[in-house]
C-alpha cells in the first residue's frame, strides 16, 4: 500500500511539473503584461499601459484582423476542400490513392522555408500582385493537406452501404452527403477546422514571403518588432489567451446553446468578415506610397501626419534584416522608399536598383551632420539620404568593470577577468570586425590571411572567456545586470543607458563599425517627387526629434541631436558616440567568394 502511494505521488508530482513546464512562460507573458517598464525580467510596478498602446497601435490591430480573416476563411476553403478530397479517395482506385496521399504528404513534410519560397516564386512568375489574395491562397495550399490527413481515416471507417440506403430510401446523393456522410465524419472534420485555424493564425515564414502592400498579419508585425522589446506584443498574448480560455469554458458549460446557434454564428460571422474584407480592399485614388522598413524603426504617427499633409497613402511594410528586404526585393515586390544599412545600399546601387535622389527637392539636406554624409558606399550621397546612424562599440557595468581596463580596446574582450561575463553580438561582420580591428586591420579586408587571423582571435576568445554571443535579448539582460560587459550598437546602449544608470559607453581607439542607414529611391519607384516629399518631411526638426526619442538611435540632424543630448538623452554618451574617428568604418559590400569565405568560418566559431 505504501508503494501504491509513493507511485501514485510521483506521478503527481511529475504531471505538476509537466504543467509547470507548459504553462509557466504563459503565466510569466500574462504578468509582464501590466508591467509599468519595458522589462521582461523586472517587475516595476501595476499598469496598462500596453493595452492602452495596443488598443491605440493601428498596425497591430491590422495585424489582428488580417490573421482572424486569413484563418477564418482558410479554414473553411481547406476544410471543404479537404473533405471533398478525402471522400472522393475512398471511391478512387489503389494507385490513385496512393499518388494522391503520397502528394498530399510533401507540403506536410517540406520546411516551410521551401514552400515558401515556392509560393513566392509562383506568384511573382504568374505575376500575381502580392497582398491579401496571395497569402490567403497559400495559407489555403498548407492547411488542405492537413485537413484531408485528418478525415481521411474517418472516411475510410464508413459503412460504404450508408450512402446507399440513404438513397434507397429516398434521399438524393447531396442530401446523403449532408445529413448522413458529413455527420459521421464529424469528429475528422472538427480536427481538421481546428488544426487549420490554429496553423494558419500562427504562421509566420509562408506569410512573410507571399504577402506584400502592406498586408501583415500577427506572426509578421511580432518578427519584426523583435529589435526591440515591446511588451505590447505581451498585451495581444493575454488577450488571446483569454479569449481561448473563455471559449473553452462556454463550449463546456452550455453546449446545447452552442450546438442550436453556432450555425448562425458561423455564417453571421463570415458575412461580416468577408464585407469587412471587400470594404478594405477598396482603393482610394490617392496618391500611393510604398515604404519598406526595419521593424520598430519609425513613429507610425509619423507616417499618419505625412498622409493627412499629403493627401496620399502610405503603404508602410517592415522587414527584419536586411537580407531579407533583399529577399523580397528581387522577388519582385515593388516599393518607392527602402530604409536600409550602408553595404546594402552598396550592393543595390552596383546592381543598378536604386535611382538617384533629387537634392534639390531635399530642402532640410544643409541640416544633416557633413560627418554623416559621404561615407564611401555612396561618396556623393547620390543615392541616398542619411536616416539614422551610430556605431557599434562596448557596454560596461560601471561597478563591476576597472575603469584602467578600458584602455585595451577591443582586447578587453579577451581579458579572463571578465570571463564568463560577456554578451558579444550575434553578428558575423561584426564579431568579425571587432577581431580584425583588434589586429590592427581593416574590417572589409578581403586579405584570407587576415581573416584567418581574426578567425583565430575569435577561437581563442571562445577558448579562454566562455563568452555568450546574444541577439536583441541582450538589451534587457543588459538592463537586468546579468553580465558586465557587452558589444552593442550605439542606439541600442542609449536605450539600454536610459533604463540603467550603472552602465557606461565606449568606441574602441582601434576603430569600429561606423553605419549610416539611409532612404533611399528604388528604381521601380513612379512618382519620386511624393517619395522625396517624404524624405524631406522626415528631417524636418519635429518629425526627426519625435522619431528619435520613439526609436532611440541617433538622428544626423546636428541640432536636434545636440537638443536630445542635453534633454531626452542627457548623461547618455552612447546617443552621441564620435563619428568620423581616423579608423572608423562603414561595412562595404562583400563579393560572393569573400562572403562565403566569412561564412564558413562563422559557422565553426559558432559550432565550436
Amino acid at each position: 500500500m505504501q508503494s501504491n502511494n509513493k507511485h501514485k505521488a510521483l506521478y503527481i508530482i511529475y504531471i505538476a511539473c509537466l504543467f509547470i513546464f507548459f504553462y509557466l512562460p504563459i503565466v510569466v507573458t500574462m504578468v509582464f503584461s501590466f508591467n509599468s517598464s519595458k522589462s521582461l525580467t523586472n517587475m516595476t510596478g501595476f499598469s496598462l499601459r500596453w493595452y492602452e498602446r495596443l488598443i491605440s497601435d493601428g498596425s497591430i490591430m491590422r495585424a489582428v484582423y488580417v490573421s482572424l480573416t486569413i484563418a477564418i476563411f482558410a479554414t473553411v476553403i481547406s476544410t471543404v476542400l479537404g473533405t471533398m478530397t478525402a471522400i472522393g479517395l475512398s471511391k478512387s482506385r489503389k494507385i490513385m490513392k496512393d499518388i494522391v496521399q503520397g502528394v498530399n504528404n510533401i507540403p506536410i513534410m517540406n520546411p516551410d522555408i521551401v514552400t515558401a519560397i515556392g509560393l513566392m516564386i509562383l506568384f511573382s512568375s504568374i505575376m500575381i500582385a502580392k497582398g491579401y489574395m496571395t497569402m490567403l491562397l497559400a495559407h489555403v495550399a498548407f492547411c488542405t493537406p492537413y485537413v484531408i490527413t485528418s478525415v481521411y481515416p474517418k472516411v475510410r471507417q464508413l459503412d460504404p452501404s450508408i450512402a446507399d440506403a440513404a438513397m434507397d430510401l429516398g434521399a438524393t446523393p447531396f442530401q446523403a452527403l449532408i445529413k448522413i456522410i458529413i455527420p459521421l465524419l464529424k469528429d475528422g472534420i472538427y480536427a481538421g477546422i481546428l488544426l487549420s485555424f490554429t496553423m494558419s493564425f500562427d504562421d509566420f515564414v509562408i506569410s512573410y514571403f507571399v504577402t506584400g502592400n502592406g498586408v501583415e498579419n500577427i506572426s509578421i508585425v511580432v518578427y519584426n518588432m523583435t529589435k526591440r522589446t515591446n511588451p505590447t506584443i505581451n498585451a495581444l498574448s493575454t488577450i488571446v489567451i483569454l479569449v481561448i480560455a473563455l471559449l473553452i469554458i462556454l463550449s463546456r458549460l452550455i453546449p446545447a446553446m452552442l450546438k442550436s446557434t453556432v450555425r448562425k454564428i458561423t455564417i453571421l460571422g463570415l458575412v461580416l468578415v468577408l464585407g469587412l474584407t471587400v470594404f478594405s480592399g477598396v482603393k482610394s485614388g490617392k496618391k500611393t506610397l510604398r515604404i519598406f522598413n526595419s521593424g520598430e524603426y519609425m513613429d507610425p504617427e509619423l507616417i499618419t501626419r505625412f498622409e493627412e499633409e499629403y493627401d496620399c497613402s502610405v503603404i508602410y511594410e517592415t522587414f527584419d534584416s536586411n537580407e531579407s528586404m533583399y529577399t523580397k526585393l528581387k522577388s519582385g515586390s515593388e516599393f518607392d522608399i527602402l530604409i536600409i544599412s550602408d553595404y546594402m545600399i552598396e550592393r543595390l546601387i552596383k546592381e543598378k536598383e536604386l535611382q538617384p535622389v533629387d537634392w534639390s527637392l531635399i530642402t532640410h539636406k544643409g541640416d544633416i551632420d557633413t560627418e554623416n554624409m559621404g561615407y564611401a558606399f555612396d561618396p556623393d550621397n547620390t543615392y541616398s539620404v542619411p536616416y539614422f546612424v551610430g556605431t557599434v562599440g562596448i557596454l560596461y557595468d560601471k561597478n563591476n568593470v576597472d575603469e584602467e581596463d578600458l584602455k585595451d580596446g577591443w582586447e578587453i574582450l579577451r581579458n579572463e577577468k571578465y570571463a564568463g561575463d560577456i554578451y558579444m553580438y550575434d553578428s558575423e561582420r561584426d564579431s568579425f570586425m571587432i577581431a580584425l580591428k583588434a589586429l590592427g586591420y581593416s574590417m572589409n579586408t578581403t586579405n584570407k590571411e587576415e581573416i584567418d587571423e581574426a578567425y583565430e582571435w575569435l577561437i581563442k576568445q571562445r577558448e579562454t572567456m566562455d563568452v555568450v554571443y546574444a541577439g536583441d535579448d541582450v538589451m534587457d539582460n543588459m538592463i537586468a545586470g546579468n553580465k558586465s560587459i557587452a558589444v552593442v550598437y550605439s542606439g541600442d546602449g542609449a536605450y539600454i543607458m536610459a533604463e540603467n544608470e550603472d552602465l557606461g559607453y565606449f568606441d574602441p581607439e582601434e576603430g569600429t563599425n561606423e553605419w549610416c542607414d539611409a532612404m533611399v529611391l528604388t528604381k521601380n519607384c513612379e512618382d519620386t517627387q511624393l517619395a522625396e516629399s517624404f524624405m524631406d518631411y522626415m528631417l524636418e526638426y519635429d518629425n526627426v526629434y519625435q522619431n528619435s526619442i520613439f526609436v532611440g538611435y541617433t538622428t544626423p540632424v546636428t541640432q536636434v541631436r545636440e537638443d536630445l543630448e542635453k534633454e531626452e538623452f542627457a548623461g547618455i554618451n552612447s546617443y552621441t558616440p564620435v563619428f568620423g574617428a581616423p579608423n572608423n568604418e562603414v561595412f562595404r559590400y562583400q563579393e560572393k567568394d569573400i562572403k562565403e569565405y566569412y561564412a564558413d568560418l562563422w559557422t565553426k566559431i559558432k559550432a565550436y
